[in-house]
């Protein structure tokens, strides 16, 4: 598996968000919340990734376009726990909900406990279905 996150891994399609908003399931890992949904999607990879930062607890765009720039990294060297665990396609976006930025390490570590719970969230609910 490439180390990339390319345009077909991006989560770009606004119906898919839309319904990921009102359908969706929440996980958190604070400063993390990840609203997720396991349907079709256009991409040929397991999941689709989106960012957000919301402008009411970063008022300046340089301070949001970083701390996104920071969480597409850490989810693009972890992608592989989601990619190794998931039996259904997923789209899911990924929300910064802290109010101050964090460092590079430390949003690395959150990131992987956020995956971590994301996976098995998902197998519980697998667990339950059958």
């Amino acid at each position: 598996m490439k180390n990339t996150l390319g345009k077909q891994e991006r989560l770009k399609s606004k119906k898919i968000i839309e319904r990921l908003y009102k359908e969706g399931i929440s996980v958190k890992a604070f400063p993390f919340r990840m609203m997720y949904l396991q349907t079709e999607h256009t991409s040929d990879f397991p999941a689709q990734v989106g960012v957000t930062v919301p402008k009411r607890n970063f008022k300046n765009a340089p301070d949001r376009n970083r701390i996104k720039r920071l969480m597409r990294e850490t989810y693009r060297l972890q992608k592989e726990i989601v990619y190794n665990n998931l039996e259904k396609p997923c789209v899911f976006m990924i929300s910064y909900i802290g109010r101050e930025e964090w460092k590079y390490e430390e949003l690395y570590a959150k990131m992987e406990k956020l995956l971590t719970l994301f996976i098995n969230d998902v197998k519980n609910k697998e667990d339950e279905e059958s």
